[in-house]
């Protein structure tokens, strides 16, 4: 296996597929067509040399990964609006505002919210409570081990019920076609609907993965901060996000280019909670992925140049 660098996300009734500043979206219309988007995205965290740095490359990479699949889920979206709700979206931006305004305006919007409610949900939150519980409870590092349950309890229960939404169920079955595909090419498989049906919907480079390990990162550095008050504690939380992420990141990266017993121990609970983001996709998704990756990413020649073994003989999708 090796890392060809492609990745992704599943959006509504599509998935959205990267590789280096291009990226694409593949999406299954009402009438079952596949619509298929092509774009450029520059990343914000190439835009200087200091913000590529590690421990500091991976908050800015997952803000440009919070923009850009911010963008192409609303663009996927757009293919399910009633025609009654279009025009008077539509009719709105051009009466208040040029659309690429609008746009911009939105997208930032949406952006600083989701990542508000992440910081309350997830960070102040259990930090809150674990101020009340530091009155009752003698032990700092108790009191620490107490929030970072809660905090890895409330995660995980936001997983499972969301997972039980019907919406959510094809768009995790969408994110486990994404997986399949790159599992394919980066096992030197040809991309074909059979091939990516038998691959695994696991992969060490996920989402899930970075965010489960972001809260159990919180809860090993959480344990040697010390702070007196509750309001103290709320501000070394939100302080730390960045450090948290950072190191979350390089792990993360570190776990997608290695096979080592430690490192594939420590994937182990992500690949075992995407368990629950991904589903087993259908043949009509798994077409819709192949046309994502085969949009931006020319997985023959990467395959010949890294001398990959081709052990299936079956025609490619076309």
């Amino acid at each position: 296996m090796k890392i060809s660098g492609i990745g992704g996300q599943a959006v509504m009734e599509g998935i959205m597929m990267k590789s280096g500043d291009d990226y694409a979206v593949a999406v299954r219309k009402e009438n079952g067509e596949i619509e298929v988007k092509k774009d450029v995205y520059a990343l914000f965290s190439k835009k200087s040399k200091i913000l590529s740095l590690p421990f500091i490359r991976g908050v800015f990479n997952f803000i440009d990964s919070m923009v850009l699949g911010i963008s192409t889920l609303t663009w996927s979206a757009s293919f399910f609006e009633d025609e009654e709700e279009q025009e008077e979206n539509a009719g709105f931006i051009e009466k208040h505002f040029s659309k690429e305004t609008a746009e911009k305006f939105l997208m930032s919007f949406t952006v600083f919210v989701s990542i508000f409610m992440a910081v309350v949900i997830f960070m102040l939150f259990p930090a809150f409570v674990a101020g009340l519980l530091q009155k009752v409870i003698a032990s700092e590092t108790i009191v620490a081990v107490l929030e970072g349950i809660l905090r890895l309890a409330i995660f995980l229960l936001y997983v499972v019920l969301i997972s039980r939404m019907e919406e959510i169920r094809r768009v995790f079955m969408y994110h486990g076609a994404e997986h399949k595909c790159i599992n394919c090419i980066e096992h030197g498989l040809p991309l074909t609907i059979r091939n990516v049906r038998e691959s695994s919907r696991q992969h060490k480079r996920c989402g899930t993965s970075f965010l489960l390990l972001v809260m159990v990162i919180s809860i090993i550095l959480f344990m040697f901060i010390r702070t007196d008050t509750v309001w103290m504690r709320l501000v070394t939380r939100i302080l730390l996000i960045p450090v948290i992420a950072g190191i979350s990141y390089e792990i993360l990266q570190l776990a997608g280019r290695s096979d080592g017993t430690l490192i594939n121990l420590i994937s182990a609970p992500g690949l075992c909670l995407q368990k629950l983001t991904t589903r087993e996709p259908d043949d009509s998704m798994i077409e819709v992925a192949i046309k994502a990756v085969e949009t931006v990413f020319d997985w023959k020649t990467w395959q010949q140049a890294n001398n990959m073994y081709q052990h299936d003989l079956e025609e490619p999708y076309e």
